[in-house]
C-alpha cells in the first residue's frame, strides 16, 4: 500500500505533499534497516497502518494521486519505505508509471535499493539513471562516506550519505568528494519545501544527514 499526505506536518519536510510506501518496498540489507527513523514515534504508527494496508491506496490509485498533484508542485516520495518493487528489486513499470505521472511536477525521494554487488544491481541502476534523467529525482543513499564515493562514480543520480553527529556544515569523502550537511540539521527553520537541495539531481555535491 501507498499513502500520500497531501499536506504534510512533518517539521523537517514542511508543508508539502510527502507519501509513505508499506514496508516491504525496503531491501533488508540496507544499512539503516533497524535504525530508520520511520521505525520511531508517530511515523512509525503510521508506517505500520499502511503497510497492514489500514491507510493508503493501491499502486494505480497512488500513481493517479501524483498524477492529480498541480503543475510544479514540489513533493517528497517516501518520508518511509522505498522504491516499488518487494526488497532489494525496483519494478522498473511501477517506477515508470510514477516517473510518468510526475511529469510537470518536481518529485524527488531517496533510496536504499541496491545499485552495486547484489544480483539486481544492474537493472536497478538502469531504472533510478532513466527516472532521474526524465525528471523524477532520486538520491542514491549511502551509509558511509567511502560507499558515498562509490556511488557517485556510477553517474546515474545524486548522492546522500550518513554522517557522524557533529561532522560540520561542509567536509570531504575519503576522494574528496563536497558534502554539505543538510540545512534542516543547522537551523531547523530550513525546511525540505524551502531548501529543495535534494531535488536538485544535477548537483555536484553530496548531501550529508547526521545520524538521527
Amino acid at each position: 500500500m501507498f499513502h500520500l499526505t497531501r499536506i504534510s506536518s512533518n517539521a523537517k519536510a514542511g508543508p508539502m505533499p510527502v507519501s509513505t510506501s508499506s514496508a516491504d518496498t525496503c531491501p533488508p540489507l540496507c544499512g539503516m534497516f533497524d535504525l530508520c527513523y520511520g521505525k520511531k514515534g508517530p511515523l512509525l504508527w503510521h508506517w505500520k497502518k499502511v503497510t497492514a494496508g489500514l491507510r493508503g491506496f493501491t499502486w494505480p490509485d497512488f500513481v493517479a494521486a501524483i498524477r492529480k498533484l498541480p503543475r510544479g508542485q514540489l513533493w517528497r516520495h517516501n518520508q518511509a519505505g522505498d522504491l516499488p518493487g518487494k526488497g532489494a528489486f525496483i519494478d522498473p513499470i511501477a517506477l515508470d508509471q510514477l516517473v510518468s505521472a510526475n511529469k510537470g511536477k518536481r518529485g524527488f525521494t531517496y533510496s536504499h535499493k541496491p545499485v552495486l554487488d547484489n544480483e539486481h544491481a544492474t537493472s536497478n541502476a538502469g531504472a533510478i539513471h532513466a527516472s532521474n534523467k526524465m525528471g523524477f529525482t532520486i538520491n542514491l543513499s549511502a551509509d558511509t562516506r567511502s560507499m558515498a564515493d562509490r556511488l557517485s562514480t556510477l553517474g546515474i543520480g545524486p548522492v546522500v550519505c550518513v554522517q557522524d553527529v557533529g561532522s560540520g556544515k561542509v567536509t570531504r569523502t575519503p576522494a574528496g568528494r563536497k558534502i554539505v550537511q543538510c540545512p534542516n540539521q543547522w537551523n531547523k527553520n530550513i525546511q525540505c519545501v524551502t531548501c529543495q537541495l535534494c531535488y536538485k539531481a544535477d548537483r555536484d555535491y553530496i548531501i550529508g544527514f547526521e545520524e538521527h
